[in-house]
């Protein structure tokens, strides 16, 4: 009995599904986190609820980023040795951007180092980069180049949920939420020295 034959359709349909509803929720919260942003400039309301939209996300941020990059990493890791889906080259390149940004994160979380913004952004932003750039060699295979291996090309969907949601799609949701934490990740004392000024 091979490995594939080992695995249970069911656990692996289970899975791909819950990683696709995160995905959508991490795509929801970007879109929210980007009209509140450009909103805020025009709208006093808009601002109000960005202030405290901040105010109640940006002290956890870095925790709930060091979250998203741990589920990011477990689900890929299931995906390969639980549901035996080979990675490609450009699967393994966002896995490098991927992986490190769990201890770097839990870590900066725990010692609520918001320094740690200046090197894990870039790491989500090359990994966002990569993931959009697998996500068009999806849907245009001709854009593959000689860099993925012939035997197990990028432009392989492996998997699809709600007509669009595919592994490098779900990267790109990660990848975007971490970016989005950590830009409204704030220390506490920030917030309040904030809300001091607005009340002089």
């Amino acid at each position: 009995m091979t490995d594939s034959e080992r695995t249970d359709p069911m656990t692996t349909d289970s899975v791909t599904l819950f990683l696709a509803l995160l995905a959508v929720t991490a795509q929801a919260t970007v879109t929210v986190g980007v009209f509140l942003a450009l909103g805020r400039r025009v709208s006093s309301r808009l601002a109000t609820a960005a202030h405290r939209v901040a105010g109640t996300v940006g002290p956890q941020a870095l925790s709930l980023a060091a979250g998203v990059a741990a589920v990011s990493m477990a689900g890929s890791l299931y995906l390969s040795e639980g549901a035996h889906f080979p990675p490609c080259v450009l699967c393994w390149y966002q896995r490098i951007a991927m992986y490190p940004l769990v201890p770097v994160l839990a870590l900066a979380a725990r010692r609520h180092d918001h320094d740690v913004k200046v090197y894990a952004l870039p790491l989500a932003v090359i990994g966002a980069l990569i993931s959009a750039y697998h996500v068009l060699v999806e849907r245009y295979p001709s854009l593959e180049t000689g860099a993925c291996d012939p035997t197990n090309p990028c432009s392989i969907v492996w998997v699809r949920r709600f007509g669009y949601l595919t592994i490098p799609t779900m990267a790109l949701s990660a990848f975007a939420l971490i970016a989005t934490l950590l830009l409204v990740a704030r220390p506490p004392s920030d917030l309040d020295l904030s809300d001091a000024h607005k009340e002089r």
